[in-house]
């Protein structure tokens, strides 16, 4: 297996784009079999919430579904990162892999009961605990598997498959439920999906830290919180990226009754179905545009105009009621929605050294993956209530604050990781204006 990290580019490509990352073989194949795997994923990601949604018509219940699938990130990452610099990383993502395979056949049993929504959520849990379990070892992993000169491009990668997958996800269910797959049969073809991923692991090793690294316990929580608090670079990352996705995200857990209630859509409508696969589109070409065409600028200042843009458009998503509207405004949300988390998950990977991942890169899983669905499960209520546009406006008012709080421009090269370290040569930044 190999576990060697690249010291070379193997390429003549422009370091740190898509293209450069592309070059490394392991990494390449092990991109493809995530992308076909997370393809599967977000097919019942986008089709569960929707089920429960049209049973029940509660945002509450979509919520709460959204937090058991991603809340085990925050209570897990913290002891996942430490198992992963203690035990062998592929085959740790490997088994949780097979877990989750799992799961899906007994969603898909479920399903064709009818059972109760309790079950649905149980099971679901079950892949939330086996994703937070398995997400610190590979995504501290892939890094390690190019060189840091090509980091940006691996990161802008990683994002833009995660979005590629929320399009062709549901596309693919929708394409499936069109020619005759039932809700169970669609969770049974997810099942095969993993596949993808566990072959590839079967033959290439992921990078393990160097011995004499790991920590464990409460101790790699203090590890990590140590390395972030004093490179001030990673603190600030991490609260903007943190109340991000407290604040402003909930409507992305709430798609479904989003949908429902300001534009009049079902959410097992094909109309429903259109209308996230565009916004998918968008969040795509917004990971995508950061290895590629917005990859000569630099990433502290387009997070401050992510977070502006993000803004304007959950804004006029937050009051438009007209259905046709809705769709190119959706791409917009979605291209500046993964613009801002793209560059922030850049910057943030680019000043960690290698050795420090496995008890830094939890802390990103719980400001990112983790308080998603806390932000869910509060806004659920309140939608139910008061509807969903006060609770979109208010995020769209402090993506602004955000901006203007947390603006990475203003820090100087101390908070930064230092060259002879591996990071990044560092540029000052004029913070005097919003551009």
């Amino acid at each position: 297996m190999s576990t060697a990290v690249p010291l070379a580019a193997p390429h003549a490509h422009r370091p740190g784009t898509i293209r450069a990352a592309l070059s490394y073989r392991d990494f390449r194949i092990l991109f493809i079999g995530s992308t076909m795997s997370n393809v599967g994923t977000w097919m019942q990601n986008f089709t569960l919430p929707a089920y429960v949604d049209d049973r029940t018509h509660s945002a509450a219940l979509v919520g709460a579904l959204a937090f058991a699938q991603l809340g085990p990130q925050l209570l897990l990452s913290i002891p996942a990162g430490a198992l992963a610099d203690r035990v062998s990383r592929t085959k740790l993502v490997l088994y949780m892999q097979v877990v989750m395979l799992t799961m899906s056949l007994a969603l898909a049993l479920l399903a064709a009961r009818t059972a109760p929504i309790w079950a649905l959520f149980t099971v679901q849990l079950g892949v939330g605990v086996a994703s937070a379990l398995q997400a610190p070892a590979f995504s501290a992993s892939l890094p390690m598997m190019v060189s840091r000169a090509d980091l940006p491009g691996a990161v802008s990668l990683n994002s833009a498959q995660i979005n590629g997958s929320r399009i062709l996800g549901p596309a693919l269910a929708a394409l499936l439920a069109a020619v005759g797959l039932s809700l169970p049969q669609l969770f049974v073809a997810n099942s095969l999906t993993y596949v993808f991923l566990i072959v590839p692991l079967l033959f290439i090793g992921l990078p393990q830290p160097a011995r004499g690294l790991a920590a464990a316990g409460v101790r790699a929580f203090t590890v990590g919180m140590r390395t972030a608090r004093n490179r001030g670079v990673l603190w600030r990352t991490l609260a903007t990226m943190c109340l991000f996705s407290l604040i402003c995200l909930p409507y992305i857990g709430l798609f479904p009754s989003v949908a429902r209630l300001n534009f009049g859509i079902e959410s097992t409508s094909g109309t429903y179905k259109a209308l996230y696969i565009v916004w998918g589109f968008g969040a795509f070409l917004g990971a995508l545009g950061i290895g590629s065409w917005l990859a000569h600028h630099d990433k502290r200042r387009l997070t401050r105009w992510g977070l502006g843009g993000f803004a304007v458009c959950l804004a006029t998503f937050a009051l438009i009621s007209n259905a046709t509207l809705a769709f190119p405004i959706a791409a917009l949300l979605g291209f500046a929605y993964f613009t801002v988390a793209t560059a922030l998950a850049s910057i943030f990977q680019q000043n960690l050294a290698n050795s420090e991942r496995g008890t830094v890169m939890p802390l990103w899983f719980m400001a990112f993956g983790g308080t998603v669905p806390i932000g869910t499960l509060i806004a659920g209520p309140i939608v139910d209530h008061v509807g969903a546009r006060w609770v979109m406006l208010a995020g769209a008012v402090f993506a602004l604050v955000l901006a203007e709080t947390f603006d990475l421009r203003r820090l100087v090269q101390h908070h930064f990781l230092p060259e002879e370290d591996g990071g990044e040569p560092f540029v000052a930044l004029d913070a005097d204006r919003w551009f």
